[in-house]
């Protein structure tokens, strides 16, 4: 199944059932949100199916054509958002890029922040320019919606609780980061609202390419119309989804409708060394800190200036026979009204 939220002028939008091919899209009569169908899922769950088996027979009369622009990220809000950095090669670079050793702890621990869930920008939502001297990037990811998690879950109870998949844009502010790392508290005013795709799946509808702990696909991200990454999310992922939500879930539960996400998709060369751009026959980068990351590595400084008003990004995953599977997350910097 495919879910969206309608834009309806409150808080939470109006649960969309959409198409697997993204044309379509009806009301929800099951649930009237998608934090009220994931609150009670198991009791949710039949009659979401059989509204979706509807709207693919063309039984429903009440479908209409399913439009990204009017809809919230899946969840314009949440209990909780949970950013992980399960590809451990994009915090390799940036260590090295500052000349910084990195801890063996990270291999085996994974990290993780807690971001704003309270408003998320929209999947075709501007994305708010504020100063430059903030360093404004986007960060292309997956993400998983859990259902309830006790605490001290196990890698089965983690992979177990995993019921939607969603892209994310988990936009940052480059330039902020340093001053609030050296206070030894965490990322706040670095980390605004985050964009997720129009769509979240339903682990089902992704086949072969998810395993029940990761999504082996291409991450396809463009700016401004040109390609910039197409990094394989199943690859140089130290840490899954279940070890992610397990981690998460240490100490304390975790509720229906919690988001983990995977962090920047970054993966190797084949040679060893740091990322190629696409240009030079690499997989690209799923963010702009990443290119300058290399940039200095290997010529001791970054030329690649941070998105500027009027820029634009998308982010998208195609299946197998080139459709796309979440809708695309497509977003202008513009400054904010």
């Amino acid at each position: 199944m495919k879910f969206a939220s309608l834009k309806d002028g409150s808080r939470d939008g109006r649960l969309l059932i959409v198409s697997r091919d993204l044309s379509r899209a009806v009301e929800a009569e099951t649930a009237a949100t998608l934090q009220a169908a994931l609150d009670d899922w198991a009791q949710s769950l039949p009659g979401l199916q059989g509204e979706a088996e509807a709207l693919e027979a063309g039984e429903r009369a009440d479908g209409f054509a399913f439009d990204p622009t009017l809809c919230h990220s899946p969840l314009p809000r949440a209990y909780q958002w949970a950013d992980g950095s399960a590809y451990v090669n994009h915090v390799a670079l940036v260590r090295q890029a500052r000349g910084a050793e990195m801890p063996e702890s990270f291999w085996t621990d994974p990290l993780m922040y807690q971001g704003g869930s309270d408003s998320f920008l929209g999947p075709c939502d501007p994305i708010p320019f504020v100063d430059p001297a903030w360093g404004l990037d986007l960060e292309a990811e997956v993400a998983v919606v859990v259902d309830d998690v006790p605490p001290g879950a196990s890698l089965d109870q983690a992979a177990a609780a995993i019921r939607l998949i969603m892209l994310v844009n988990d936009v940052s502010l480059r330039g902020l980061i340093p001053g609030e790392l050296a206070k030894g508290f965490g990322f706040f005013q670095a980390k605004p609202s985050s964009a997720f795709s129009p769509v979240a799946v339903t682990p089902e509808e992704l086949g072969e390419a998810w395993d029940g702990a990761k999504l082996s696909l291409p991450l396809l991200v463009q700016m401004n119309g040109q390609p910039f990454g197409k990094a394989e999310a199943g690859e140089d992922m130290t840490f899954d989804f279940p070890q992610l939500i397990a981690h998460a879930a240490r100490s304390r539960p975790l509720a229906a409708g919690t988001i983990i996400g995977s962090g920047t998709v970054s993966n190797r060369d084949a040679s060893g060394g740091p990322g190629k751009p696409i240009a030079d026959g690499g997989r690209g980068y799923s963010c702009i800190a990443e290119v300058r990351m290399v940039e200095t590595i290997l010529n001791g400084e970054a030329k690649t200036g941070f998105l500027k008003e009027g820029d634009s990004v998308s982010i998208e995953m195609l299946d197998a026979e080139g459709k796309s599977i979440f809708g695309a997350i497509e977003q202008r910097v513009a400054k904010p009204r």
